[in-house]
C-alpha cells in the first residue's frame, strides 16, 4: 500500500528527473551560435582598412600615436610585447591596447621591446 509520504517522495523524485532531462535536452545540439561583435565580424582587407572600428577605437589608436610605418628602425610592432601576430589565414596582426588591424612594421609611443 503507497503512503502519502511514498506519493510526495516519488512525485519530487520524478520532478527532479523531468528537470534535468529537459535541461540537457535543450542544451544538446542547439545549432544557433552567438552573434559576434561587429568589430569582430568584419575582416579587414588591408592593415590600414578600419571600416568596422568604432570612432572611439580610432581615437584611442590616435592618442596612443599608432602608425603603420615605424620611425625607428629597431621598434616596431613586430617586436614589441604588446603585438599579437596575425590567426591562421589573416594578414594583420592586432595590439592588446587597442582595437583594429596592426602593421607588423607599426609603431606606436607605448612600444614595449621584447626582451
Amino acid at each position: 500500500m503507497n503512503t502519502r509520504r511514498d506519493f510526495i517522495r516519488n512525485a519530487i523524485g520524478m520532478s527532479g528527473l523531468l528537470l534535468g532531462g529537459s535541461f540537457l535536452v535543450s542544451r544538446c545540439g542547439n545549432p544557433k551560435k552567438p552573434a559576434k561583435d561587429a568589430g569582430e565580424s568584419k575582416k579587414p582587407v588591408s592593415c590600414s582598412d578600419l571600416s568596422g572600428i568604432s570612432p572611439e577605437e580610432i581615437e584611442k589608436r590616435k592618442r596612443l600615436g599608432y602608425v603603420d610605418e615605424t620611425p625607428i628602425a629597431d621598434s616596431n610592432c613586430g617586436n614589441c610585447k604588446l603585438y599579437l601576430p596575425p590567426g591562421k589565414g589573416e594578414s594583420c596582426g592586432s595590439c592588446s591596447l587597442f582595437k583594429g588591424p596592426v602593421e607588423v612594421n607599426g609603431y606606436c609611443t607605448y612600444y614595449a621591446p621584447l626582451s
